[in-house]
């Protein structure tokens, strides 16, 4: 981190509360995401405090001693926000803020916070001031002293100052007028996604735990210019874009928000739709960081997520990135492919399983093209997996055989297949 950006950034203690239920392993991984969550937010972890209890604190979450230690952390750390790795409630929230100077968050708040930063497009923006409302709403007097500094730090990105000011009322009719705005660009996607149908086009879709390495792959795969970067969130609005497979067929791939443990489902709530760019492929490419000591449980996080979503049931293609940084006691489950989406070889490979699991669902044809019908020719190179062409010289025609979708939208292939 270089220095000019170190002055922006905000120094946060971050809290953490065991319960029985949770092993150790678990919550020290959760409580090392909630590091990268912060980072991610453009802060600066100062400190790390954890408790065991048999149940959280009904008024403060921890431990009275707890809450005096982060007092003497926060004077002598000189922290401008204390993070909390679980959701509080809004007493919580309003009987910690008064022990404390610095801002109060949770976990749910900051992962709201890096939705504001990512979101490009309205409907990206327009979920994240929803969520943003829908979560402050029954918090706003618990939070009445932090309103002043709201648009000015981590957990305060979004809506602003002026409309978390405004009454219950005003924001309950901005969140009706949000619901309002989305529900017509859902619609806008829905009639898209019809019409995609409707021409018969093959879609996939890339899912996975956040950080996987997806829109490098989807760059890799497009050449388009997704933002990718080492962080969490990096993708939060869904792009699409035509690939091209090895034997010329065109397909369409969408690169989709990563997925997290503990996400709350609020926030998959006001991401549905987005995340239903999933939910309508034909295939999901399933990404999963090989390098990561969690991948198991990413793996997990990410099927109950699709199951939530309903999308379980879609074919699937596991593929295990960044095989460069693989440990030596990880076996790859199989089915599954490992590469590394920084090699060209790699990407090549992907290309040919892709174009393998795409023809699964196409139907076998076998067709002669009179040889003065290109128009034809060049339709079956790109709209079915032509297999072989040959030319016959007695018959002056080019006898192809391949795969094609069952829509197909050529006359002369949808009636011959096997």
């Amino acid at each position: 981190m270089n220095k000019n950006n170190d002055s922006v950034h905000e120094k946060a203690i971050l809290v953490g509360c065991q319960l029985p239920r949770q092993n150790d392993e678990r919550f020290f991984y959760s409580m090392e995401e909630l590091k990268s969550l912060t980072k991610t937010a453009q802060g600066t972890v100062c400190a790390v405090v954890t408790q065991k209890r048999d149940r959280y604190d009904s008024a403060t979450f921890i431990g009275k001693g707890k809450v005096e230690e982060i007092i003497t952390l926060e004077e002598e750390l000189e922290a401008d926000i204390i993070i909390f790795n679980s959701e509080l409630s809004p007493s919580q929230v309003r009987n910690l803020s008064s022990h404390f100077n610095a801002r109060v968050i949770d976990r749910t708040q900051l992962i709201l916070d890096i939705f504001a930063q990512r979101a490009k497009t309205r409907e990206g923006k327009l979920q994240v001031e929803l969520a943003q409302l829908e979560y402050l709403l029954p918090r706003l007097s618990g939070i009445g002293a932090s309103l002043s500094r709201l648009g000015g730090g981590i957990g305060t990105r979004g809506p602003g100052e002026t409309k978390l000011e405004k009454d219950r009322r005003h924001i309950r009719f901005r969140i009706h007028e949000l619901k309002t705005q989305i529900n017509s660009v859902v619609s806008h996607r829905e009639r898209y996604r019809e019409r995609r149908k409707h021409q018969g086009a093959f879609q996939a879709a890339l899912v996975g735990y956040t950080n996987a390495g997806k829109s490098t792959i989807f760059n890799k795969l497009t050449e388009a210019d997704s933002y990718e970067e080492d962080q969490l969130f990096a993708t939060l609005d869904p792009l699409t874009r035509k690939v091209k497979l090895r034997r010329g067929f065109q397909m369409l791939l969408t690169d989709t928000v990563g997925f997290i443990q503990d996400l709350p489902t609020s926030l998959i709530a006001a991401f549905r739709s987005t995340l239903e760019e999933a939910a309508e492929a034909n295939l999901l490419i399933h990404v999963i960081d090989g390098a990561s000591e969690d991948r198991n449980q990413h793996e997990q996080t990410v099927k109950r997520i699709l199951s939530d979503l309903k999308a379980s049931h879609i074919p699937m293609l596991t593929v295990y990135n960044k095989k460069d940084q693989f440990g030596e006691d990880f076996i790859p489950e199989s089915p599954s492919i490992s590469i590394s989406a920084l090699e060209s070889t790699d990407i090549s490979l992907l290309l040919e399983t892709i174009e393998k699991e795409v023809m699964k669902q196409m139907i076998y044809y076998e067709v002669k093209v009179p040889s003065h019908d290109g128009k034809l020719l060049s339709q079956l190179r790109g709209e079915t997996i032509l297999i072989t062409q040959e030319f016959n010289k007695e018959e002056l025609v080019y006898e192809c055989k391949g795969y094609a979708l069952s829509s197909s939208s050529i006359p002369s292939i949808s009636n011959k297949g096997e």
